[in-house]
């Protein structure tokens, strides 16, 4: 397995421990419920507390620690870059700029989180059955398959291009990149009309099947129900005094 592939695939969340096993609708209305504290938050001690209980329940889940630092870089990147931007440009003070950074990790630790303890396709079933659009979930399920595919189109294209000395000089190395983006596009659009196809082939008329979610079990009910009120009793403490 590829290391891109290894990092955006859900092979840690088909692991069995009590997180994984708790059904995926609680864990996504519980995750909804984090999100809309940390982006709702005017100080930064809620995110930053959000932030450090979803890197621990990440770690908890049996993930390995440079695999969270490797899915952490990129926004934490982001979010320092927002922090400086919106001070110098924007002459936003840097209590306001470092809590809108905030705001990121935590929102980002909270899907982190989530995408380790529940499988894929259990998190876009769970989405159907909460109310999410037909359309968009058979969408986002194809729209995750494929990402892989293309994931690992886009690696063998660039290492051909090195092994022909494609990277050699910024130039040479500009040009093969939009000659590897222009690649990767134009297979897409191929593979979106083969697959088409190939669903109508196969009897497609607009809705994919799936398979009816079970009823909550007590366990569920409980775990929701503890927290929401965690999360309820967190934001008015944090924020509300």
């Amino acid at each position: 397995m590829s290391l891109m592939t290894e990092l955006f695939a859900d092979i840690y969340a088909r692991q069995d421990n009590r997180m994984t096993r708790l059904d995926a609708r609680v864990k996504w209305i519980g995750a909804a419920a984090l999100l809309v504290a940390v982006i709702s938050s005017a100080k930064p001690v809620l995110p930053l507390a959000v932030l450090v209980i979803g890197l621990t329940g990440t770690l908890l889940a049996d993930v390995p620690v440079r695999w969270i630092v490797m899915r952490l870089v990129p926004p934490l990147g982001v979010a320092g870059m927002l922090a400086v931007l919106q001070t110098w440009l924007n002459g936003v003070p840097w209590a306001v700029s470092l809590t809108l950074a905030a705001r990121v990790l935590g929102a980002v630790s909270v899907m982190l989180w989530l995408s380790v303890v529940t499988p894929a396709h259990r998190l876009f079933q769970a989405l159907g059955a909460l109310g999410m659009p037909r359309a968009w979930v058979e969408v986002a399920l194809l729209m995750y398959r494929y990402a892989f595919v293309f994931l690992d189109f886009a690696e063998d294209t660039i290492t051909a291009q090195r092994v022909r000395l494609g990277y050699a000089g910024f130039r040479r190395g500009l040009s093969s990149a939009g000659i590897a983006a222009g690649t990767v596009l134009v297979r897409a659009v191929d593979q979106a009309e083969r697959t088409g196809e190939a669903m109508r082939t196969r009897g497609y008329i607009g809705a994919l099947p799936f398979a009816p979610l079970p009823a909550l079990a007590r366990r569920d009910w409980l775990a929701l129900a503890g927290t929401l009120a965690a999360v309820a009793a967190s934001f008015w403490w944090l924020e509300g005094r």
